[in-house]
């Protein structure tokens, strides 16, 4: 007897998803709700549990493939042991002839690791034992750049004799190759979003630099007694927050969206603050960023970074957000120009801080600089507004006083 796995409603508007990755082999056991593969959306990926405890059964869909809410997309055998591999299985591990070159032992010692067929792939090039390998993806699966540093520092596998050698492996050493691979379903949608951005909005970018000094000094005295008292770490983002929700008052249109003909005003912040997943960079949601203190700001934003990197994040963490800070100084960005995430109108980009000369009481001193960067609609937001939002930005960085006394 079997039972069928179907796609599971992923929420409002979003009728279909891509099979990412099977994340169970046919024959292996599973347990009730235990997750079987991994769906791509538009935003986020999503994770299919198992509807019953049994035997995973045959594959409905290849990884890689469309499929629409509802649709069927595998089967759980009864049972409770390991059972045989249904023949389907034959077809994400190919046999090896008798004439072809015995495969690695990464083939067949670890055939119950869930494997990427990119990452199989290069396991089975390079002959890496992938048991060996500590993967540093979602809950410990590999990557390709695990397989790779494992290849580096490991030895060469042993060459196989003139006669059964497959044709592959007497490529040339320093050999060109290429590798296509489809985009993520996520991937495309950042790139169709990005690119409506600039053919709909009236693109602008702003920028200023702000002394951190303060900021640094403030974090240093306090960080300690911060972590103690709320268990969360002072950084940066709190700061910046609160001097974006302060600019916004006196600068209304840069939390606002156009919607037709009409101008919508938010009388409230809903920060949507960038962070790296595994398929490339999102953008949760920090709602009532306004009315928040420094200690809910940083677990908000600490608690969605985590649930970014192991791809735990929901369609409600995602939807909605009337302004966005991008943080590159993470990555080492200097300066760049960030492109706003429609409907928004505008987006604060913050860079890497490093020691410049500045002119301090006609004195050249050394200071901690930061490059800001606003990227707006000039459809909604003047010149002179855009700047001054910008202005009283930089000026609460630099004299933290002013988050408090909302000056």
């Amino acid at each position: 007897m079997s039972t069928e796995v179907k796609v599971p409603v992923l929420g409002e508007s979003i009728t279909e998803a891509t099979l990412g990755q099977w994340l169970k082999k046919p024959g292996e056991p599973v347990a009730v709700d235990e997750p079987i593969a991994s769906l791509e959306t538009d935003k986020v990926a999503v994770e299919v549990p198992s509807p019953v405890a049994g035997i995973m059964g045959a594959y409905a869909v290849e990884e890689g493939a469309t499929v629409n809410v509802g649709a069927v997309i595998g089967s759980i055998d009864a049972g409770t042991g390991a059972a045989a591999a249904p023949a389907a299985a034959s077809a994400v591990a190919p046999a090896v002839t008798s004439t072809a070159a015995p495969a690695p032992a990464a083939a067949s010692e670890n055939s119950d690791l869930p494997l990427s067929p990119a990452v199989r792939r290069l396991v089975l090039e390079l002959g890496i034992d992938p048991s060996k390998i500590k993967g540093t993806g979602k809950d410990g699966r590999l990557t390709k750049e695990d397989v790779v540093a494992a290849a580096k520092g490991a030895p060469a596998p042993a060459a196989t004799s003139a006669s059964t050698a497959t044709p592959a492996a007497s490529a040339p050493t320093g050999a060109r190759q290429e590798e296509r691979v489809k985009m993520t379903r996520l991937r495309q949608t950042i790139a169709k979003r990005l690119k409506s951005a600039q053919d709909t909005a009236a693109l602008l970018t702003t920028f200023n630099d702000v002394d951190m000094s303060a900021v640094i000094e403030a974090r240093a005295t306090y960080k300690d007694l911060f972590e103690k008292k709320h268990g969360v770490r002072l950084g940066f983002m709190g700061f910046f927050t609160k001097a974006v929700a302060l600019a916004a008052r006196d600068v209304p249109a840069v939390n606002a969206q156009i919607d037709g003909d009409e101008i919508v005003y938010h009388n409230y912040l809903d920060v949507s603050v960038a962070v790296s997943a595994p398929n490339g960079l999102v953008v949760p949601v920090v709602r009532n960023a306004d009315a928040m203190s420094f200690a809910q700001i940083e677990k908000a934003i600490g608690d969605f970074g985590a649930k970014a990197k192991a791809g735990a994040l929901t369609m409600e963490d995602m939807s909605g957000g009337t302004f966005t800070i991008s943080n590159g100084g993470v990555f080492g960005s200097l300066m760049s120009t960030p492109i706003i995430n429609p409907p928004q109108s505008a987006v604060l980009g913050l860079h890497r801080i490093e020691d410049r000369a500045v002119v301090r009481d006609g004195q050249v001193v050394v200071r901690p600089m930061m490059y800001l960067a606003l990227s707006y609609d000039h459809r909604l937001i003047d010149g002179r507004e855009a700047v001054t939002f910008l202005k009283i930005v930089k000026e609460a960085i630099e004299d933290p006083t002013r988050l408090l006394i909302d000056l």
